[in-house]
This record gives C-alpha cells, structure tokens and sequence, in this order.
C-alpha cells in the first residue's frame, strides 16, 4: 500500500491557478523530494499534504485513508519548517516536548520520546540551552527532532537547510539521510536546491507551474529527461542546449545553426520517434560528458573551441566559449592550465547526448 496518494488535487487562490489536477503515488518508506524553482507550488503541494491549505479539488490519502478534509493534527504527520519556529522562552528539551505535553502524553513516555530523538540527532548535550545559545545547525536539528518526537509515519521538510551556510547544509544533508535510513519512514522533501534533491531522493518530482514536469529515480532524470527545462534544471554545471536542425540522410545528422563546417554524425543516437528532415531541434550535452585533448580526437565529434572565461572549481575547472554564436560549457582537469584565448580540442560521444523539439520542448 502506499503511504500518501495524492489524486487530481488542483488549487487556486481566487482566478489564480497553482496547482493542477496532480497526480502523485508515494511509496512507505520512501523519501521523495519535491524539486522546482520559485513559485512553482512545491511548498503549496507539501501544505495541502500537511492540511494548512484547503485544496480546491482532489484528494489527499495517507495510509489508505481519505485526509482531505482533516486538520492537521488529524493526518499524522509532522513537519520541518524552513524558519525553526523555536519558542525562544524554552530550552531544547522543552520544545520537544512541548507538542506532547499538550497532547496528554504521559510524563515516561514524553521522557523515552524525547531521549531517543535527542540520541539520534545527537543533540543530548544542548536538552537545557533555550535557541538563542545554538548554532543555526543545532536550531534546526532541534526543529527536526520536534516532529521526531511525534513519532509518525511521515515526515514533512519544506526547505529546512535553505538557511545554513554551505558547510552546514552539506553535513546536515548527510544527518537528514542517516535519519531516514534509520527510521525507514516516509519522508517528503522540499528545495530549490538540485544537489539536495539528488543526493537526498529516491525519487523526485520535479515541478514547473504548478505541474509535474517528470517523476522518477534522480539517476533516470538526470540521464534522460523528459523534456528541455528539466535537463537544464537538473545537473550542475547545467545542460549545454546547441540550435539546429536535423537532416535525414540515411541517419540522423545535426547541423548546428550558424556553426560547425562538418556536422556532428548522431547515427549512434537512439531517438523514440522517426524525425523528419530539416526539423529544428536543441541538441542537449552535459559539460561533464565531453572530453578534451587527445582523448577528444577518438570520439565521433570533435572539433576546436577558443576558451573565452574559466572558472576554476578545485578538482575541475569550468571553460566558457562559443560554438556558432551559441553559449558552450565543458569541464577540465583542475590542474590543466587553460587561459583566455587558449584553443582546446573538444570531443563527445553523440549517443550521450538529447535531443528536444524546438517548439513543445518535449524530448525526441
């Protein structure tokens, strides 16, 4: 059975429509992450699921039954905000149990629920420090630990490392995952951030407009993506997207839109669908699959780029250039030395590539 099932849930806030007849079946135990830019109705998707917003129509199941109409406190679950929402008068041990103790909650159980959340955040030495004497991370492991103590079946986190500085995110995103493969609850996971997404995810949804653009494994979006705004939206560096078109010769040719003097051969790309000559299509090449040097001389398509701006990350670095007017990434060792005005030898393997339709977008 699955923990939540969502079924052609719309919501609109007067003529305003931010959700769409979704559609969403989340597995027990899974750890779903809900990925999109601002606006896109991610957070408003977790809200309806947490029931602090009357959906407009559809309906919301957790556990095989009908939540759509109960309150919050009703659905069991508990949330992880973005903001902590720490009562300040109260020490940590008093913010978890709070919720608890309002609930009637007997003293022993409040104390063993409290004691078993502290050690697996492990927060044990923080119980009698009140918010304002800890760190940003510790605040929002307390935060986590307060919907821990509830002790349900899903957890709800909108955004809850947006906050942190990056070296705090890294480490607590590793904590959020250690937690879920301990509880081996359902967990729905809110961000912006693609990274989050996945490295945290089972699987992911990524949102556009109130719409799902695809749902499925972070492995199979990142390596086949359904249409051109989730290939630029997933993988970082993101996507390089080359204008042209595709003549039918035998095998399907690209030739760049005021670029190369011989176009690149996709005779090894699988396309789902016959494409017509002279189509005009984005050819899609991740920064990371193309090679350089003397390894770029074997592959299929090869061909020289002058580098115009380099950006060095560490173990890689990021060279900007252009091929045919159009804006082109691709990565290099970090110790290689690359100046402005270099020409590099650049070569990828077509069958790595994807190819969208120039109008719809969709992959072809």
């Amino acid at each position: 059975m699955n923990s939540i099932e969502i079924k052609k849930l719309s919501l609109n806030f007067g003529e305003v429509v931010v959700l769409k007849d979704l559609d969403l079946s989340i597995e027990k135990g899974e750890f779903l992450v809900l990925l999109g830019a601002s606006g896109c109705g991610k957070s408003t998707l977790l809200n309806c699921i947490a029931g602090l917003l009357d959906v407009t129509d559809g309906q919301i199941f957790i556990n095989g039954q009908n939540v759509t109409w109960y309150e919050p406190a009703q659905r069991g679950i508990g949330m992880v905000f973005q903001s902590y929402a720490l009562y300040p008068q109260m020490t940590v041990k008093g913010n978890l149990s709070f919720g608890l103790k309002n609930a009637g909650l007997p003293k022993e159980e409040i104390e063993n629920r409290v004691k078993h959340a502290s050690e697996i955040l492990q927060i044990e030495s923080l119980l009698d420090r009140k918010p304002a004497a800890l760190s940003g991370g510790q605040r929002q492991r307390v935060a986590i630990g307060r919907a821990l103590v509830r002790d349900v079946e899903v957890f709800l986190f909108d955004e809850p490392l947006s906050n942190l500085d990056a070296k705090l995110r890294t480490e607590l995103r590793v904590e959020i995952k250690r937690l879920h493969q301990k509880l081996d609850n359902t967990m729905i996971y809110v961000t912006h951030d693609q990274i989050e997404a996945m490295t945290l995810a089972d699987r992911i949804a990524v949102m556009r407009d109130g719409l799902i653009q695809q749902f499925d494994t972070p492995k199979k979006i990142y390596n086949n993506p359904v249409n051109k705004y989730v290939a630029g939206f997933i993988g970082s560096p993101s996507m390089n997207f080359l204008k042209g078109t595709i003549l039918q010769d035998g095998k399907p040719i690209f030739k760049l839109e005021g670029g190369l003097d011989e176009s690149p051969d996709l005779s090894n790309y699988k396309f789902q669908e016959s494409i017509k000559a002279e189509t005009q299509v984005w050819l899609g090449i991740r920064p990371e699959t193309i090679v350089t040097g003397d390894e770029a001389k074997n592959m299929p398509v090869n061909f020289s780029l002058e580098v115009e701006v380099f950006e060095p990350m560490g173990a890689d670095t990021l060279v900007w250039s252009q091929i045919g007017g159009q804006e082109f990434r691709f990565m290099v060792d970090g110790n290689s030395s690359v100046n402005v005005g270099d020409r590099v030898t650049v070569g990828f393997d077509p069958a790595h590539a994807s190819i969208f339709d120039i109008d719809n977008e969709e992959r072809l």
